[in-house]
């Protein structure tokens, strides 16, 4: 496994991160705890959750799974960079939801006691909250750091300017400001390029991506009709997408490699990307996943993605002269 520094911080994580979506509604207590030592084992040493995951088992579901997880395995905790998130509904309670401090304080101790941790490493805005002022953000999160319960804040699913006003609200204050985006960014959906990953390079955010196979639609057909990519949503964009696909098909095929692989692998080969979250229902994904990892793409294989799927380009070049 390789590490890259988390931004312009010193901490190092590795290029894949686990993300634990699944643990719960699609995969149970006792496979979860397989793949999490599975993956420590790999070397992966960044696991990334949020408190509002858990489906139609309730939110929190899957941080109390992940508590579970470390409550028997005290010895790896410490090896891990744990990253949760705050922002969605938790209760149908007008005020427990959002970016208000009241709420980012009373959320961040319900993760504490579901994950059974003292401190979590990476703190995460799951969304913006356009009627939290900046101040009010960074007011509650340095009280949680003073109070050593979070170490680092990232954001998630931030446009560029929003990244631009946090950072410059925390420098103004001497804060360390957000040290990472956790972004939507693959082959098929590559808007980020236009803003939010210049906006990663101007401030040194560290580029964490999630859905690195657009909901499945890149790692190939469907097998026993399981899974996401069976949803009709999935399928409808396979059918839009049929020959751009049917291009990736064919050229992952004549590199004799998966096409979740593929996909994968090009994501790693991005500069800007830190590490690409993965979120395996079993082993046998997160094996797939590994191989990714240790396996680059050729230059040649990169320029004929890029000829599938063009690049954005940054803004206002991507739409402007």
């Amino acid at each position: 496994m390789q590490y890259r520094t988390l931004g312009r911080t010193a901490l190092k994580v590795s290029r894949l991160a686990l993300g634990t979506m699944n643990f719960g509604p699609r995969t149970g207590s006792a496979e979860a705890f397989a793949i999490m030592d599975q993956a420590v084992d790999q070397g992966i040493n960044l696991f990334d959750t949020a408190n509002q995951y858990g489906g139609a088992l309730g939110v929190g579901t899957t941080e109390t799974i992940l508590g579970d997880w470390l409550a028997s395995n005290r010895d790896k905790r410490e090896r891990l960079v744990l990253a949760t998130k705050v922002h969605e509904p938790m209760s149908d309670d007008i005020n427990d939801r959002g970016l208000s401090a009241r709420h980012i304080q009373m959320a961040c101790e319900a993760s504490l006691r579901r994950l059974g941790v003292d401190h979590i490493d990476l703190y995460q805005m799951h969304h913006i909250d356009r009627l939290a002022p900046p101040e009010e953000i960074w007011q509650a999160m340095d009280r949680l750091i003073a109070q050593g319960k979070i170490t680092y804040v990232g954001s998630s699913n931030f446009p560029g300017w929003k990244i631009a006003q946090l950072n410059e609200r925390a420098r103004a204050q001497g804060r360390l400001g957000l040290v990472s985006e956790q972004s939507l960014y693959n082959l098929v959906e590559r808007r980020a390029e236009m803003e939010v990953i210049p906006a990663c390079e101007a401030y040194g955010l560290g580029l964490i991506v999630w859905s690195p196979l657009a909901g499945g639609l890149l790692a190939g057909p469907p097998a026993g009709g399981e899974g996401r990519r069976s949803a009709a949503g999935v399928q409808a964009a396979a059918q839009a997408l049929g020959a751009k696909l049917q291009a990736y098909h064919d050229l992952c095929a004549g590199t004799g490699r998966d096409p979740g692989e593929v996909a994968l692998a090009w994501l790693l080969a991005q500069p800007a990307v830190t590490s690409a979250i993965i979120g395996p229902r079993t082993g046998d994904q997160l094996t797939s996943a590994m191989r990714a990892e240790a396996t680059p793409l050729s230059p040649e294989t990169l320029a004929a993605l890029d000829q599938i799927f063009p690049p954005c380009g940054p803004a206002p070049e991507a739409y402007a002269w």
